[in-house]
């Protein structure tokens, strides 16, 4: 299996990523969404603090929702600062979310963020992926892969240099 291609996602700043994401799921198709944010929550992200590490996000009716994902208060926010770890809405068209609940419902595929970033206008968006999960074995072809990749360059750095 071959690495996904490069992001057409116009990324200006990256804040989030979910690197083990590749690892534990095979990306089938990928998103993007905006994210519905208070204002705290923007200003957390764009001092760079959040994680997605364990989150994923959840098709409810005509609606998306990313579930479990940590962006901190913001450290000069008054008590109107906002709760770290509550459901946030995904912003996508219609379409996209019938499209998504029927991958989900009929394939059993799974709705996993890749990253959240802020997009060249300074929009906050996420970068949603249409996953399957990988069994045992396919984690360690992974492995092997990844190592085998690693020795060929260590190779050809060892013989040109």
């Amino acid at each position: 299996m071959s690495k996904p291609p490069v992001s057409p996602f116009d990324k200006a700043k990256i804040v989030a990523e979910n690197r083990r994401a590749r690892y534990d799921y095979f990306v089938e198709e990928r998103f993007e969404a905006g994210i519905e944010l208070m204002g705290t929550e923007v200003k957390a992200l764009r001092g760079g603090e959040g994680s997605i590490a364990e989150s994923y996000a959840l098709v409810d009716g005509d609606e998306v929702f990313l579930i479990n994902s940590s962006i901190p208060e913001y450290s000069h926010g008054n008590r109107m600062n906002h709760e770290p770890r509550r459901r946030r809405r995904l912003l996508m068209r219609g379409r996209e979310i019938a499209k998504l609940h029927g991958a989900i419902t009929r394939q059993g595929l799974t709705l996993i963020p890749l990253s959240i970033y802020f997009n060249t206008r300074g929009r906050a968006k996420i970068e949603l992926a249409l996953a399957r999960g990988k069994k045992v074995h396919d984690k360690r072809e992974t492995i092997k892969e990844r190592e085998w990749k690693r020795e060929q360059g260590r190779l050809l750095r060892h013989n040109n240099g």
